[in-house]
């Protein structure tokens, strides 16, 4: 699968905030609720059209999380929008109560995930996210990769009922998709066919997996590349198949290596078919101040970074 040149990055946000429009001019039950978040989570045109569909509680996620939850128990169907880091840490008892215990058709948007806030440090990076809401019975994780995934994710969640959690970046990525690609809730993706070791990544990752695996053709290796948007429910048949097919495994994630996609792929390489792992994220440390593209770089996730630990990782094969 070949990846655009680095001019031709998009916000997978305006591919979030596009569909919401559209769902909503079909849908009269879809609401947005935000946290004073109106600007970085781009909802100024639905706002725009839809002033009585936009309720914004200010600077109060664990109201934001209530009101979405009332929303949905009222019949309407809430979208709602705020940092990744905020929607998540400070109102997890909400999602954990609220939300996830009471099943309620929510749809929980967080926005500049991972490190996407960069230079504003480790208060604003959102690097535990996976691992806090997917440890939580009923609600769907899920990372898109590309603009295209983002649109056919936020399509799919507002025909889904029940809890899911999308996981949104405000980082460009390059198009992988085509158009017309439909999502596919706990399915893995097969962007290359390979059969050295596999590289498994999401959100901001895919597209560096997928390089990284050119990288390592030009050495001889093949590199199975996997993307998992959905880190719950995993697609365990994949994850088992690239273990005993390819025998060695590279995760990626924008995210701590504690709990999160790699942990979850782990915990199916254990019980199906142990190999050799190498999980790539940040590791085990507040991520400093920097961009995301920085940080990801120091943190071995570079195109070339994957390709390296992917290369050493071959060695320790059976």
């Amino acid at each position: 699968m070949n990846i655009p040149e680095s001019g031709s990055l998009h916000d997978c946000r305006d591919a979030f905030t596009s569909t919401l429009e559209t769902l909503a001019a079909q849908n009269d039950d879809i609401v947005a609720v935000c946290n004073d978040s109106v600007g970085s989570s781009k909802l100024g045109r639905f706002r725009d059209k839809w002033p009585e569909r936009l309720i914004n509680v200010g600077i109060a996620e664990q109201n934001l999380v209530g009101v979405g939850a009332g929303l949905a128990n009222g019949g309407k169907l809430p979208f709602v929008c705020a940092a990744a880091c905020f929607l998540t840490g400070r109102a997890l008892e909400q999602i954990k109560a609220d939300v996830a215990y009471s099943n309620t058709n929510v749809k929980l948007c967080g926005i500049s995930s991972g490190m996407a806030y960069g230079e504003l440090g480790p208060t604003h990076h959102s690097t535990e996210d996976f691992a806090w809401i997917r440890a939580l019975p009923n609600v769907v994780v899920v990372a898109p990769a590309d603009r295209i995934e983002t649109a056919a994710a936020t399509e799919w969640a507002a025909s889904f009922t029940g809890p899911v959690f999308l996981r949104l970046s405000r980082v460009g990525v390059p198009d992988i998709f085509s158009d017309g690609h439909r999502f596919e809730p706990g399915r893995a993706n097969l962007l290359r066919q390979g059969t050295d070791l596999t590289l498994i990544a999401n959100g901001t990752l895919t597209h560096r997996a997928l390089s990284a695996a050119s990288i390592l053709a030009e050495k001889g290796i093949e590199a199975r590349v996997l993307n998992m948007a959905t880190v719950r429910p995993i697609d365990r048949a994949s994850i088992a198949s690239a273990a005993s097919e390819t025998g060695a495994i590279v995760t990626c994630e924008e995210h701590t290596i504690y709990g999160g996609l790699g942990s979850a792929v782990a915990e199916v390489v254990v019980e199906t078919a142990p190999v050799p792992m190498k999980r790539l994220g940040v590791p085990g440390i507040f991520a400093p101040t920097g961009s995301a593209n920085f940080l990801l770089d120091e943190f071995g996730m570079s195109p070339r970074g994957i390709a390296e630990s992917a290369a050493e990782l071959i060695k320790n094969k059976a």
